[in-house]
């Protein structure tokens, strides 16, 4: 696989379309398809313009903009990934309030839903791996598959709201809690990640004392 089709499926399991439409149940029930459909395009189009500057941007953004080791973004960003990814598994849903049926929600879905530690590092990534213009096509690519996937199951809920809406429900909570497994093991490797890069920027010695020190 290459880095372009690895970096697309990277961001489309970390955006995990199936767990959205369970955070989004209540926008999929009350909204009509039309304007669920605007609010989701309009937060794509809000996360891909943090994406790409992410993606452009890499470790920069965050050392000489947001003056903060790119190291403590991972280990933090990996721990508060790990704890959602255990609260999906566990069916305790995200710690985050779902947005309310409002007039403009998009910015709301936006943020924290799709911008998140896990996608913006998944952002940086692809920035490192592909050049300058094929990672923001890759970032709109997984986007635009996650809104087709939450558009299609808005489809379905419609079309047997009135039969088997429970059932469908169970299903795709139950497959969002088995990908949030894979987001489990992307928040460790965050974390591990954020520990190497820490440990790459100490001198040798202390760094080989430190390696000595572990078991």
């Amino acid at each position: 696989m290459d880095s372009f089709a690895r970096s697309v499926l990277l961001m489309f399991v970390l955006l995990n379309p199936f767990i959205l439409s369970v955070y989004l149940m209540g926008l999929v029930r009350v909204l009509h398809f039309r304007d669920f459909a605007r609010q989701l395009v309009r937060a794509a189009l809000i996360s891909l313009v943090v994406f790409v500057l992410f993606a452009w941007g890499g470790v920069a953004v965050f050392e000489d903009v947001m003056q903060v080791r790119y190291a403590a973004f991972l280990i933090f960003g990996g721990l508060i990934f790990l704890i959602t990814a255990i609260r999906l598994i566990a069916g305790a849903g995200h710690p985050v309030a779902p947005p309310r049926p409002q007039e403009d929600v998009s910015a709301a879905i936006a943020m924290p839903y799709l911008v998140g530690p896990g996608t913006i590092s998944a952002a940086v990534l692809a920035g490192s791996r592909l050049d300058s213009i094929r990672a923001p096509l890759a970032i709109a690519l997984a986007l635009g598959l996650a809104i087709v996937a939450l558009l299609a199951f808005k489809l379905i809920h419609d079309y047997v709201r009135s039969r088997s809406e429970a059932l469908v429900f169970r299903y795709t909570e139950i497959t969002g809690r088995a990908t949030a497994l894979f987001v489990g093991s992307f928040a460790i490797d965050m974390i591990l990640r954020g520990f190497e890069t820490w440990l790459q920027t100490l001198p040798a010695v202390t760094r080989a004392a430190l390696l000595a020190a572990v078991p």
